[in-house]
């Protein structure tokens, strides 16, 4: 196995946004996903399988063992304002650059095949001085007109590199006519941090006219800490186990 797809349903969308959030600096992007899912009560439609995944399971209550994986839920516009969307969420990112390269080829694939042409990427970035309040906001873009429209929501163009599939999946993405923005909150990146997630979240639900509340954004920092700690993943790059490429999933 490399990296497969399991689709579940097939739904029917109209030009629908794509937006990531697996794990990364801060678990922004997981949070904010998590969150997205459960206010905008999402039907999962497929699930992603790599043998570039963690190699381990983790055994629940009952006995039965959890694994690495990634989902693709979607969501239908309740009103004319809004947009459908799909959304990647997952416990883990692929920790090598080949594997990193087929995820993010199998999810535009996807995309593509379900009319989407819009992606919005998602991740915190770390400082290790003091972070303002609120957290900043930078991003990175396809092109010059969708940099705009980042920038309209009060980021500023992050310099330098981004790694893990926030960068990847929106420098691949015009390969597939899809067009996007990265979008990164300020954060220190050892935690679950909520208050980076929200400054996203607040940024998204305005572009997207989206109505989710931010009520139980907390209960959504802590499923996700509980559900990444179970698995021994963190914000931080572990200890390279073969010589294999680097697990680099650090926005």
């Amino acid at each position: 196995m490399t990296c497969t797809i399991q689709l579940l349903e097939k739904p029917t969308l109209n030009d629908p946004i794509l937006i990531e959030g697996l794990p990364g600096i801060g678990f922004v992007a997981n949070i904010a996903t998590l969150h997205l899912i459960n206010e905008l009560k999402t039907p999962q439609f497929a699930e992603i399988h790599s043998s570039s995944f963690q190699d381990l399971a983790v055994t629940a209550d009952n006995g039965k063992p959890r694994f690495p994986t990634n989902e693709l839920y979607y969501h239908k516009a309740t009103n004319p304002q809004e947009r459908d969307l799909i959304i990647l969420y997952g416990n883990t990112q692929a920790l090598t650059t080949t594997g990193q390269y087929e995820l993010c080829t199998k999810v535009l694939n996807i995309a593509q095949d379900l009319n989407c042409h819009y992606a919005i990427t998602l991740g915190g970035l770390r400082r290790n001085g003091n972070i303002t309040e609120p957290p900043k906001l930078y991003c990175a873009a396809s092109d010059p007109e969708t940099l705009k429209h980042a920038q309209n929501l009060g980021a500023q163009i992050i310099e330098g590199q981004i790694f893990g599939i926030a960068g990847l999946l929106i420098g691949l993405s015009t390969l597939w006519n899809i067009h996007g923005f990265c979008l990164l909150a300020e954060t220190a990146g050892f935690y679950a941090d909520a208050v980076a997630a929200r400054e996203v979240l607040t940024a998204i639900n305005k572009i997207l006219h989206l109505q989710a509340d931010m009520t139980h954004l907390d209960k959504a920092a802590d499923s996700t800490r509980k559900i990444l700690e179970s698995f021994g993943l963190t914000s931080q790059r572990p200890e390279e186990k073969t010589k294999e490429e680097p697990y680099g999933w650090r926005i």
